[in-house]
């Protein structure tokens, strides 16, 4: 879910020039777009519009800090609405949600008809972990736009957070009509498949988004399969080696052009819909996936050999992929997390992956940390080294839902406003028994999270878990 920046209203001094700047930044040529605008601001440097696109695309080359001083520099030369709604959904970027709060209802007063205004303030409540304003929100937005993409997923995201999982399911179908998100289905003549008997026809399933909705969703797999004649699976390779073992799959390609002729198409992520999951009704109990038992073997030999006998073992993830959208909530570093690597008896193993691993060369905690990211090839090694050890402490990312769909301890540092599959305030997870979730008391607060981690393991919570799992 993102908010929305946009150009409107264009009356500056050098009206066509700016105008012209500001369709080449709305089509992604932000070179061309500050040459342009460059030589507006040479001649007229006071210019309101031509001063806030300045601030557009800072925030489009992703300097925030940069684009809210030139923001905040065309509101004092000539307040316009759009400026107001602009800077809301900067100020938001860099977590300064009170003066985004105030900036963003300026712009909703001042122009009741601008659905953008209602959107930006939906995804701001959202990330101030208030999601009844947030559903409020889009619904203003979506009484002035019925078909405005963002705040239907606005909507769908704070109702399923709240745990509205039937009406929230029907919203999150628009999450492929968001601007610039592709099509998970690039063959267009296969129909979406509804959910009814495809008589002993061939369904394609998609591992669409993440590689934790891929995980979290491949539960449905089994069910979709009841109601057809094969599965096909389109999956990352990554993906594929844990994947495979789930009943159902009669074949998992990821290249499109070995795609097999097929009836119906459906994402993973459109199956919960379908299936009218809520809450209280989710299909395959974890664990349903397994490690390789010639992979656990192997990786129990490395863990021995590194692993210092007598000390818990316990993998630690501190990074989620930048690319992912709320990246910059739900990753910490790993000198954030000192409160945790400060404990006795224990040894750490990294299951980090990405550039977050370069980190481990900075390290000075008082408990080893062992480095098996790097030779982790596929998330069925993962799966593997998760299985030999005593419990996982990780932020929101696909090692989480590894450690929850094989029934692994895993305790979760989740952002003050999590993603909408962890719901409110419960410290517990529905799609995994398994999982604990740590909350901050505010936004980013990771003091605070890595606090009660570590408090609760030198109580010895971990232990609890641990040999209940083993009598398991």
């Amino acid at each position: 879910m993102k908010g929305g920046l946009t150009m409107a209203g264009i009356a500056s001094a050098d009206g066509d020039s700016v105008k012209r700047a500001g369709e080449l930044e709305a089509a992604g040529k932000l070179e061309e777009a500050q040459a342009c605008l460059d030589r507006v601001l040479a001649a007229t440097p006071n210019d309101p519009e031509a001063v806030h696109l300045g601030g557009v695309l800072a925030f489009r080359r992703g300097r925030v800090e940069e684009a809210v001083a030139l923001m905040e520099r065309s509101i004092e030369l000539g307040p316009r609405n759009h400026f107001l709604r602009n800077i809301c959904e900067a100020y938001r970027i860099l977590g300064r949600y009170d003066e985004a709060l105030a900036a963003g209802r300026r712009a909703a007063a001042g122009d009741p008809r601008d659905p953008i205004c209602e959107a930006n303030l939906s995804v701001l409540h959202y990330e101030r972990a208030e999601p009844e304003e947030a559903i409020a929100a889009a619904e203003r937005s979506l009484a002035i736009k019925p078909d405005h993409p963002g705040s239907h997923m606005g909507l769908a995201e704070a109702l399923l957070v709240s745990g509205q999982f039937e009406r929230g399911w029907d919203e999150y179908e628009w999450r492929y009509r968001l601007a610039g998100v592709p099509s998970p289905m690039p063959l267009k003549d296969v129909p979406a498949w509804d959910g009814a008997d495809l008589a002993g026809g061939s369904l394609l399933l998609v591992a669409d988004q993440g590689y934790g909705d891929g995980i979290q969703f491949a539960r449905y797999i089994p069910w979709a399969a009841e109601r057809c004649g094969k599965v096909m699976l389109a999956a990352s390779k990554e993906l594929q080696p844990l994947l495979r073992q789930v009943p159902g799959i009669d074949t998992m390609f990821d290249q499109w052009d070995a795609c097999p002729p097929v009836k119906a198409w459906q994402t993973l992520s459109g199956l919960p819909r379908l299936h009218g999951t809520t809450a209280e009704r989710l299909p395959a109990s974890p664990p349903y996936l397994a490690a390789e038992p010639d992979r656990v073997a192997a990786w129990e030999e490395r863990l021995k050999a590194l692993c210092a006998p007598g000390y818990a073992r316990v993998g630690l993830v501190w990074a989620g992929r930048p690319t992912h959208m709320n990246d910059r909530n739900r990753t910490v570093t790993l000198a954030g997390l000192s409160a945790i690597t400060d404990l006795a008896g224990v040894t750490f193993v990294s299951l980090q992956k990405g550039a977050a691993v370069d980190q481990i060369g900075g390290y000075f905690g008082r408990a080893p940390l062992v480095n098996l990211g790097p030779e982790i090839e596929d998330f069925a090694d993962s799966a593997a080294v998760i299985q030999g050890l005593d419990l996982v402490i990780t932020v929101d990312t696909s090692v989480a839902h590894v450690a929850g769909a094989i029934g692994k301890p895993a305790w979760v540092m989740l952002p003050h406003a999590p993603d909408w599959r962890w719901l409110r305030e419960r410290s517990d997870s529905p799609w995994y028994p398994s999982l604990r979730l740590f909350r901050p008391p505010g936004p980013r607060d990771w003091p605070a999270v890595t606090a009660a981690v570590a408090k609760a393991f030198a109580a010895g919570e971990w232990k609890t878990v641990s040999a209940a799992e083993r009598a398991a």
